[in-house]
């Protein structure tokens, strides 16, 4: 006779939990796509910006913005029966990189997130995961009065290894997050299983 304590452990051990990592620079959106997917109310770590940090946060292009992320986002979306995410929004400014390398122990993959007016923002971002040997989808978040480029646009001006995916999407929209994620989530699939047989070989 199978218990019911058997049964839950099996239940559990079905279920699949994911960490990704949403990156990018400093006023990309990262704390909005996190907080337009996540079906839990998002953890997040924002506070005002101060006259302090005026002279190290680069803000042009983000003139409305009043808060920023100190630490990180944190929210849970299921993608699928027995599969869900764990999201970690990175924080932006150069100042808090050094908690990166917490945040990305563990990770499957990575979206940065683009604004195509301040594109350079996420060569930072771009280098920390190819040089790290972590998937990641390169999302351009599509501002209004922005100007529209195509995927092979951004991929070319962001120098990108071929076949990193270049996915446009609007963060404040869950659909259009959730999207990005899945394409991630394929994308990395295939990466880790290409690795593993190249070792194996």
């Amino acid at each position: 006779m199978v218990s019911e304590h058997s049964d839950a452990t099996n239940a559990e051990t079905a279920a699949l939990a994911l960490k990704i990592l949403v990156a990018g620079g400093f006023g990309v959106g990262k704390t909005t796509l996190v907080g337009a997917v996540s079906e839990i109310r998002p953890l997040r770590t924002e506070e005002l910006l101060s006259e302090a940090g005026q002279s190290v946060d680069d803000t042009d292009g983000v003139d409305e913005k009043v808060t920023t992320t100190v630490a990180m986002d944190f929210g849970r979306i299921t993608i699928r029966s027995g599969l869900s995410l764990y999201l970690f929004g990175t924080p932006g400014q150069d100042r808090f990189w050094f908690l990166w390398d917490e945040l990305s122990q563990g990770a499957l993959g990575a979206v940065v997130l683009a604004d195509t007016r301040r594109l350079e923002d996420c060569f930072p971002a771009v280098d920390y995961f190819e040089h790290r040997r972590i998937p990641f989808v390169v999302a351009v978040n599509c501002f209004v009065g922005a100007r529209p480029y195509g995927g092979d646009e951004v991929s070319r001006a962001l120098d990108l290894d071929r076949g990193t995916p270049v996915v446009l999407c609007d963060a404040r929209d869950r659909d259009s997050g959730k999207e990005v994620l899945i394409r991630l989530v394929e994308y990395a699939g295939r990466m880790h299983t290409a690795r593993l047989l190249d070792s194996v070989s």
